[in-house]
């Protein structure tokens, strides 16, 4: 049910500098998704009746992410004052006029916060009655995060920053993690507050918390179970690890839904491929994007597939595949490369070292070894022979080839495109055709073979190869 009472603020006006990077850090990538994306998929597991986004850096790219993910969601752009409580601020002063309930703050680069965790926020927060409450983590090393300094009793009583900490308040192993829930009549009245009088000359929302304070209102933090499920990205090193540790997720919830992956470690798995139960996947495999792989087949090893489709009972192994379809029961590699367009009927077979791109190749037709296909159909229970080319570019334009059923072509052949070849054809190893072969044609264009007899003696006299030859005919090359 819509939580008609919660609105959501996402913060994602930040620079990330520390990336070094020309792509702004919230739309770096892990499993699939950009870090926004994940953030935005939990605000979007909650059901809040708003959900307000602050960009700036880059606005017009993190918007029109925001806005697909979310088409609801309202867009807020930071103006030239500093800092969390500002955008805040604006985020607020974006909510309908009518908006009475809560209000959450999250961070857009937090990718593994999840929606229960935040529901047994949002749960206890209204349970308690307080004005803010806030998630906090305990770290071995708490360097560089705001701290949660507690009052005798043990509540929170204010949150210092660390160029702001004291040499005590920074011993304190207890941080914030950046994620508030806050009444909002109270957040309305204390974000007037704020001034930029710290070191960094920002306007902090973390002072809010100690004005609500000071203005006789309860506040809260609620520690994590684990500290990782409010790490933040800040640079490449933290992507990795959010980014591996989300993949040991994603490899453990296939194994537990029927999946066989020999090796996890090895194995990397996007938020949004499917796998069906009894599928085995091999060591050094990654499944990217779309990718949808039906029950019985088999993945890998060494085999990379974005956006593709593998049918029942296929086997695609050492293949390195885009938006292609496999289908059941075909086989694919060792050491293929299929393109875009690629599509391999039932039972067929495109084997060792073969690249095909826009090709169409029927139910049990094989493209064995050793052979390009591109822009080219070919009918079912068809062979293309080995080291074959379809020459489809002829310098201006692309064109296409037609093979059709039943036809067995010779190794080493060359279909120069637009060119069909009829059902039942045959072609000769090493022709190159240049026009239609009717069905049930053999095409050949091989010239007459001539035989040079004595040419190795006396052409490369004294070499191995001539004395071979004398030999070979019982006499040697002084008798010659």
């Amino acid at each position: 049910m819509p939580d008609n009472n919660l609105a959501i603020v996402i913060l994602a006006a930040g620079q990330g500098t520390r990336m070094k990077s020309s792509t702004p850090k919230l739309l770096h990538p892990i499993a699939g998704v950009p870090l926004v994306g994940h953030v935005l998929a939990t605000a979007r597991a909650l059901d809040a009746a708003h959900v307000v986004a602050v960009v700036r850096y880059e606005r017009d790219r993190l918007a029109e992410v925001i806005s697909s993910e979310l088409p609801d969601s309202i867009i807020v752009d930071q103006d030239e004052v500093p800092g969390t409580g500002r955008a805040v601020e604006q985020a607020v002063d974006a909510l309908p006029a009518d908006f009475e309930g809560d209000v959450l703050v999250v961070n857009g680069d937090v990718p593994l916060l999840d929606a229960d965790t935040l529901s047994a926020l949002v749960a206890r927060h209204r349970e308690e009655r307080t004005a803010a409450t806030l998630l906090s983590a305990v770290l071995d090393d708490a360097t560089g995060y705001g701290r949660i300094i507690r009052g005798e009793s043990g509540g929170l009583d204010r949150i210092v920053e660390q160029k702001d900490a004291s040499v005590e308040e920074r011993a304190v192993r207890e941080i914030n993690a950046g994620v508030y829930l806050f009444t909002l009549g109270a957040l309305r009245a204390q974000l007037a507050n704020l001034t930029t009088d710290n070191a960094q000359g920002e306007k902090y929302l973390t002072d809010v918390v100690g004005l609500l304070r000071k203005a006789g209102n309860a506040v809260a933090a609620i520690p994590v179970a684990e500290p990782w499920l409010v790490e933040g990205v800040n640079d490449r090193a933290q992507l990795s690890a959010q980014a591996l540790r989300l993949n040991s997720f994603i490899v453990r919830g296939w194994q537990m839904a029927g999946v066989t992956i020999q090796d996890p470690a090895s194995t990397w798995i996007d938020l949004t491929v499917s796998l069906a139960p009894d599928v085995t996947v091999k060591p050094g495999t990654q499944l990217l994007g779309a990718t949808a792989v039906e029950t019985g087949a088999v993945i890998g090893p060494d085999t990379t597939l974005v956006d593709c489709e593998v049918g029942e009972g296929a086997e695609v192994k050492r293949t390195d595949a885009t938006l292609a379809v496999i289908g059941a029961g075909a086989s694919v590699g060792p050491f293929s490369f299929l393109r875009p367009g690629t599509i391999l009927g039932a039972d067929g077979k495109i084997g060792a070292f073969v690249e095909t791109k826009n090709a169409r190749i029927g139910a049990g037709s094989k493209v064995p070894h050793l052979s390009y296909v591109g822009d080219a159909e070919i009918g079912e229970q068809s062979n293309i022979g080995a080291g074959s080319i379809f020459a489809n570019y002829d310098g201006v334009k692309k064109h296409s080839s037609v093979v059709g059923s039943h036809v067995r072509t010779g190794s080493h052949g060359v279909f120069v495109a637009p060119v069909r070849i009829g059902d039942g054809a045959y072609t000769g190893a090493g022709t190159v055709v240049r026009k239609d072969v009717p069905a049930g044609a053999l095409a050949i264009n091989v010239a007459p073979q001539r035989n040079m007899d004595g040419w190795t003696e006396s052409h490369r006299p004294g070499t191995a190869a001539a004395e071979a030859a004398a030999r070979a005919q019982h006499t040697s090359p002084e008798e010659n």
